[in-house]
């Protein structure tokens, strides 16, 4: 139902769709009535898609291989394509190394995430992810909250964690896995939530990162949406009883843009930014888990 959900939604939009175009000094050429030709459309393999636009010249929050007609996709972007609907939560990146996990661990919890997760624990900052802590990082590049929904199950119940820290949202504003509007997004935090609270585990729920530009979508201007996605999860928690964790006051300018030296690209952190988010986690877990004289961390 999920895999239908996600085609469809590229199939039902309400708008007109173009590519972006490139900036010329050049008079502005005339708006095509129609489809431009598949032939013309069809980019080189392993070349980006232009960001899709409306018909009044906004950019659309969604992967432009959702949106292209399908027959100016090439080889690259079937494979893809593929390739996301052959696993949609990609619950074969974990499966082996959960498989290979001890039944339960006092004090285990799982950070659950997206890109910024996955280079967390499994990347080049693995060595300073809380070492001496039975935490495990189940985050998966790219991931939105849809796929992270399927995987819940899998990668967060059957690990048997006293507290998920759940860091997640930032893709599907960027539409990675099509247009999402906030309600689906809220949904989704909702119904993770209620799958851990039914299997006894102490959920946390960390704010967004602040974000200006997606590298691999541009246009979009996210900040204030991440702004208004941290609102309603700061609410949420408050209300479903669980911890929320803000990263986000820590790493923000006042323009919602990442604090320079604390993110490589806008979006990801830096070890510096992974530095000050370490003990924000920390005291949150503790916090949730009533842990009493837990030695701080302090950054490396």
């Amino acid at each position: 139902m999920h895999r239908a959900a996600v085609m469809l939604c590229a199939l039902s939009l309400p708008f007109t769709l173009r590519a972006q175009q490139p900036a010329s000094t050049s008079a502005p050429a005339q708006r095509p009535t129609g489809p431009v030709p598949a032939s013309s459309q069809t980019p080189a393999p392993n070349a980006p898609r232009a960001t899709m636009m409306t018909s009044d010249g906004k950019p659309i929050a969604a992967d432009p291989i959702l949106l292209a007609p399908t027959e100016s996709l090439n080889q690259t972007e079937i494979k893809r394509m593929q390739s996301l609907l052959g696993d949609y939560a990609q619950l074969g990146r974990y499966a082996a190394a959960n498989k290979a996990l001890s039944p339960a661990e006092p004090g285990r919890v799982v950070f659950y995430g997206d890109s910024i997760t996955d280079a967390w624990g499994n990347g080049a900052n693995k060595a300073s992810f809380f070492p001496g802590k039975p935490y495990l990082d189940r985050g998966i590049s790219g991931q939105t909250t849809p796929q992270m929904l399927i995987r819940f199950q899998q990668d967060v119940v059957a690990l048997h964690p006293a507290a998920v820290v759940i860091l997640a949202g930032i893709n599907d504003i960027a539409g990675n896995t099509g247009v999402e509007t906030a309600s689906m997004v809220e949904d989704n935090f909702r119904s993770m939530a209620a799958i851990a609270k039914e299997n006894g585990v102490r959920l946390i729920v960390s704010s967004v990162l602040p974000a200006s530009d997606f590298a691999w979508r541009h246009g979009l201007h996210p900040e204030e949406q991440v702004r208004t996605l941290n609102t309603w999860l700061r609410g949420f928690c408050a209300s479903a009883g669980c911890t929320y964790l803000d990263y986000y006051t820590a790493l923000a300018t006042s323009e919602g843009t990442m604090k320079p030296g604390l993110s490589k690209d806008g979006v990801h952190p830096t070890a510096e930014g992974y530095a000050i988010m370490a003990p924000l986690a920390q005291a949150a877990i503790s916090r949730t888990l009533g842990v009493q004289n837990d030695a701080p961390l302090t950054p490396q």
